[in-house]
């Protein structure tokens, strides 16, 4: 038991610090990859359950690699929770954000109900039911709430940059932004690999105003830095 312990507190740690340095990044996710490895999910659980049919693959195991994944997933989590709290702080206060009940509050929602179902799962409410899936699997759930508390699904336009989803781009990085729509507003900026993207948001009519004043004086305010920044890309 103290090695199956120590095990997964050591997946528990690497996953942590994978989590913070953000190895797996909302924008790297598309239709493929998320295809790719809900086959490879269910491949290894058709083995898994082949395995343990035929009598290769002991129910006790496959407890103990449940057990690792759900510790994986949890450190991960909480790693990129606090990695994206650490870059709302270093981003400077907020400048603005669109609100609703749908982009603010029913997010925390959800992450609410997920934290209390883990709690739940974990079997504290019980106090005389504890086995380590469910303490797991538990806390993985917590994980998850707390990640999801942390992501925000519409940009934050804060003093020294904007921060998409889990993405901080430096306002020096901003191209440019135009409206391609009454209510719709295109940001074009340079990625960490120097190359172009996009992104649109909804602004509300009442505060197009707003966001037209913070886009141009944060322009304005960074030409400089912007220019120096394509002369060190156009120099490597």
């Amino acid at each position: 038991m103290a090695i199956l312990i120590t095990i997964l507190v050591c997946l528990f740690l690497v996953a942590v610090y994978l989590g913070y340095r953000r190895t797996l990044r909302i924008d790297h996710l598309n239709r493929s990859r998320v295809i790719n490895t809900l086959l490879v999910a269910a491949v290894l659980l058709t083995v898994m359950g082949a395995g343990h049919w035929l009598g290769f693959f002991p129910q006790a195991l496959a407890a103990k690699i449940t057990m690792g994944a759900y510790s994986i997933a949890t450190g991960f989590f909480l790693g990129y929770g606090t990695k994206l709290i650490r870059l709302r702080q270093t981003s400077g206060p907020l400048e603005y954000m669109y609100r609703s009940f749908w982009t603010d509050i029913a997010p925390n929602l959800i992450s609410i109900a997920l934290f209390v179902f883990g709690v739940f799962r974990t079997g504290l409410f019980r106090w005389t039911y504890f086995t380590g899936i469910g303490i797991t699997s538990g806390l993985s759930l917590i994980g998850f709430a707390y990640m999801g508390w942390t992501v925000r699904i519409i940009p934050e336009f804060r003093k020294k940059g904007i921060l998409l989803l889990d993405q901080f781009i430096e306002w020096k990085k901003v191209i440019a932004y135009r409206w391609i729509s009454e209510e719709t507003l295109q940001i074009d900026y340079y990625t960490d690999a120097g190359k172009i993207s996009e992104f649109k948001t909804y602004i509300p009519p009442e505060d197009e105003i707003i966001i037209e004043r913070l886009l141009g004086n944060k322009l304005k305010e960074h030409e400089e830095e912007r220019r120096k920044m394509l002369l060190e890309q156009d120099e490597t």
